[in-house]
Order: structure tokens, then C-alpha cells, then sequence
């Protein structure tokens, strides 16, 4: 199996690439803490089916010092004890920013609420910038069924300079 383009094939697209790699450079930077935004990352992957967004960031996130054990409750984040109030707040909302057009309204106004409990608003436009990254980068990649499974830590990185 194999994507149906490479996207690293058109100029435009690695321009795009760059673009978005910057974005998640200056989150990274961000005072939200990088696990945070790596569980979004996963959790928003998961949801709109993107097998190498998964793979990125379910690698990213162990190499980041995330264990197995809350990798493997991301999906089922409600239902686990390993997630702090925070990381629930930041979870409704990757996934409710994410589901979009299942809600008229987009975000709740309950999880909005808990966002604000637990977060200033600087790490808050930095929580909304993650799920709208990821929901792009997810997008690309699952148009051109990019697989999951061959991606290493740091490889994005390296491979955009």
C-alpha cells in the first residue's frame, strides 16, 4: 500500500508543508505543553482516519516521554483515569473542533467552559491552532492515502529543513 501521490512531488505542496511545519514549530514553543498537544494531535487523527498522522504523532508523543499506557487510552479518554482535568478539557475539544459538522454549534459551550477553567488565553489559542493544524495536515494526508507505520521521530522535521 501506497499513497496515491507525494505530495513531496509538487513544489506548491512542499511550500504548504513548510508552512504548516512552521505552525507546529511555534506551538511547540507555546507555554501548552507539548504532551497536551500531542494527544490532540493523536486524538483528532484518529477521528478523521489519518493512519500516518496516527503513526507521527502516537511516535512523537512516546519520544516526548508520553507512555504507552495513556497512547492506548487516547481513544477512549472519558472512560480512563490517566487523563487530568486539563488534558479532558483539551481532549472535548480537539474532538469537538474536529467534528465539526456533527454539531451546529461546533464547540459545546460546556467544553468551552472547562478550556477557560484550565487554560489562559494564550495556551487557548494555542489549543485551538492544534485543531486546526492537525484537521489540515490530517486532510492532505488522508486525500492521498498516506499510510502509517514507517515514520520515525524527527523525521518530518528533517525531511523539511
Amino acid at each position: 500500500m501506497g499513497p496515491r501521490f507525494n505530495l513531496f512531488d509538487s513544489p506548491t505542496a512542499v511550500k504548504i508543508a513548510k508552512r504548516i511545519h512552521g505552525a507546529g514549530q511555534i506551538l511547540e514553543a507555546s507555554t501548552l505543553p507539548r504532551t497536551t498537544q500531542e494527544l490532540m494531535n493523536l486524538r483528532a487523527s484518529q477521528i478523521n482516519g489519518c493512519g500516518a498522522c496516527v503513526d507521527m504523532h502516537t511516535k512523537e508523543a512516546a519520544a516526548a516521554g508520553e507512555t504507552a499506557v495513556r497512547l492506548h487510552l487516547v481513544a477512549t479518554w472519558r472512560e480512563a483515569t490517566v487523563f487530568t482535568d486539563a488534558e479532558r478539557a483539551a481532549l472535548a475539544l480537539a474532538e469537538e473542533g474536529t467534528r465539526l459538522a456533527d454539531a451546529h454549534q461546533g464547540v459545546s459551550d460546556e467544553t468551552w467552559a472547562e478550556v477557560r477553567k484550565h487554560y489562559d488565553d494564550d495556551e487557548i489559542g494555542a489549543l485551538i491552532s492544534v485543531v486546526a493544524v492537525i484537521n489540515l495536515a490530517n486532510r492532505l494526508n488522508v486525500i492521498v492515502r498516506n499510510p502509517g507505520g514507517a515514520y520515525e521521530p524527527g523525521m518530518l522535521a528533517n525531511a523539511l529543513g
